[in-house]
């Protein structure tokens, strides 16, 4: 099954260029997350009850036609992948116009977190209910090793090189 969201183009939304800006996809495709969730009972208020939190890790975007202010464009949400305890997952966000057009494609890969430890967490089995609900036949099993292999790692430096000043 397929989630979707209405988005009406603000101003404020449109970058130097008259289009809707890269930082609005990606809070359109957070706002799709949010207002799935609320929908299906796993809002803020219930997963502050169950101690845990959703995650992004990684997202990436691909963009194909511009949207412009005062457009509506239209944010779907399938579950794309998924570990089997439900503790990572990955969600794809399509972009349409109201006549179908796709506009642009995300995806968003990420893990439950326990609040107090903050470490990777199993979500109760309400949240593994819906997930499972907006599974596709493409939905992909993941694993730790799908997390290792992200494509970027930490790269500590020292400090000292960063001088703010030159």
């Amino acid at each position: 099954m397929i989630y979707y969201h209405k988005f009406e183009v603000r101003w404020s939304d449109i970058d130097a260029n008259r289009h809707l800006a890269n930082s609005s996809y990606v809070q359109y495709c957070a706002q799709a997350r949010m207002a799935f969730m609320n929908k299906h009972k796993m809002g803020v208020a219930q997963l502050n009850r169950w101690g845990i939190g959703p995650v992004i890790l990684h997202e990436r975007y691909s963009f194909f036609k511009e949207v412009y202010a005062d457009q509506e464009v239209i944010v779907s949400l399938e579950i794309s992948g998924s570990s089997e305890d439900a503790s990572i997952y990955q969600f794809t966000h399509k972009f349409y116009l109201p006549d179908g057009t796709h506009c642009a494609t995300a995806e968003a890969t990420g893990v439950w977190i326990d609040m107090m430890l903050r470490k990777t967490t199993t979500p109760p089995d309400d949240i593994l209910e819906v997930m499972n609900e907006f599974k596709t036949e493409k939905t992909k099993l993941l694993s730790r090793e799908d997390i290792k292999a992200l494509p970027f790692r930490p790269e500590n430096i020292d400090a000292s090189l960063m001088d703010l000043n030159r």
